[in-house]
């Protein structure tokens, strides 16, 4: 990259640099046993994919709705409240789910694990809006925020294979303390930091959730955006649990060692790959790039549902295509939801982009049904179609226009907006 991006990088204030460290060490500690959780769960409980996935999807879908209502709230009460709840919240869920022996307590842990998710991913990426102002600038920010994100997952399964912790229940204890770390960091930020103080008396006290529901209905554009990028999440999700379970009662050889190599080949593509692509697709619009990375999506779709069970270089290269798709669209649909938000509803929107939880948290139930009662191709055939709808979803929004809101009508919905700070 160039000078430019660099001094960009460095000009970040101190709680932004947190919030990205944060998801570093939080996503890596994560990565090191959660997505061998499926067959924790098929070991320890004997549990069948239908299961499996009812318990995964279940856990998620009601926090999807939360973290649309938590957005509005950080609007209105602050993002320091909100994200210190969002810490704690993880901390538990993960120190319990370290400990659970029985069933009922596997099931409460992982939905607050989604809950605190679903609690600290909106104002996490709203407060970067709030204190990086130049626009560059901030889409660098949530760019790299998508990137640290993957280098921890591409650490975590390399740390916790190599540890012997893989598939450990007791490496939860691990995300446990990162979290408990990033709240203090919260804490030191906003109170001894001039962006923090400043960020902390940024709230608009006025703001009510009614107001933001009747501003993001009128806007039509948004809201097939985050259909579509539901449906994204659905498909993309099917390479994680929907995968392991189908690699599972396949008998697929050298089981761990194949998930966590296409777990390193997917994090390795994201931290190698990201922005030499995004570098590449510069000159490339928001929307098309979305529609390129459709297309390397589907085409991963096509090779999961051919590629031979016994294959384990055919899985690392379809693992690969699909990796290329998300290096391209995660971070593009981040940027996407910041240009369209307004400044004084940023949380709100970033809260609703929560919604893209429902696509992942169905996509285990889903996933599982579909193993169960017909087969794995089946499933990643289904998914190839479904890029095709999400593809007609985005030539939609080209018909749609969107409202201009301005600080009349504004105040008129939802009060006197955010305030500035004092």
């Amino acid at each position: 990259m160039d000078r430019q991006w660099w001094q960009r990088l460095h000009g970040f204030p101190p709680l932004v640099w947190i919030v990205l460290v944060g998801s570093f060490f939080g996503r890596g500690t994560y990565f090191m046993v959660w997505p061998f959780l499926a067959i924790l769960l098929y070991e320890k409980f004997q549990l069948g994919a239908a299961e499996i996935g009812l318990i995964l999807s279940a856990s998620a879908m009601g926090a999807a709705l939360l973290g649309f209502y938590v957005g509005a709230l950080s609007d209105r009460y602050g993002r320091r409240n909100v994200l210190l709840a969002g810490t704690a919240i993880n901390f538990l869920a993960f120190a319990l789910l370290a400990v659970a022996q029985a069933l009922p307590a596997f099931i409460l842990a992982m939905t607050f694990c989604s809950i605190g998710r679903a609690v600290w991913e909106p104002p996490a990426s709203a407060l970067i809006g709030d204190l990086v102002r130049d626009k560059q600038s901030r889409e660098l920010a949530l760019q790299f925020r998508y990137f640290l994100i993957n280098v921890g997952a591409a650490l975590g399964p390399i740390i916790g294979v190599w540890a012997g912790l893989s598939a450990q229940q007791s490496t939860f204890g691990l995300t446990a303390l990162s979290y408990l770390l990033l709240s203090l960091a919260f804490l030191w930020g906003f109170a001894h930091t001039e962006t923090g103080r400043l960020a902390h008396k940024r709230r608009g006290m006025s703001a009510n959730f009614r107001g933001t529901l009747a501003v993001l209905k009128k806007d039509h554009v948004f809201l097939v955006v985050i259909l579509a990028n539901v449906l994204t999440l659905f498909i993309y999700a099917h390479m994680d649990s929907s995968l392991v379970q189908y690699l599972t009662r396949a008998q697929a050889p050298s089981l761990v060692q194949l998930i966590s190599s296409m777990i390193l080949v997917n994090a390795l593509t994201i931290v190698l790959l990201q922005f030499p692509l995004l570098q590449l697709m510069c000159n490339i619009d928001i929307k098309g790039r979305i529609v390129i990375g459709l297309g390397v999506l589907a085409a991963g779709q096509v090779w999961f549902a051919l590629n031979p069970v016994h294959w384990f270089a055919g899985w690392m290269g379809a693992t690969f295509v699909v990796s290329l798709a998300e290096a391209v669209l995660f971070p593009t649909m981040s940027v996407q939801i910041d240009r369209l938000a307004p400044d004084h509803l940023r949380g709100s929107y970033f809260g609703a982009s929560s919604f893209y939880s429902l696509g992942w948290s169905a996509a285990p139930l889903v996933g599982g049904i579909v193993i169960e009662w017909w087969s794995g191709p089946a499933l990643y055939w289904l998914m190839f179609s479904l890029c095709g709808l999400v593809f007609l979803l985005y030539r939609l929004t080209e018909r749609l226009s969107r409202p201009q809101w301005h600080d009349v009508e504004v105040q008129a919905e939802i009060g006197d907006g955010v305030a500035q700070p004092q």
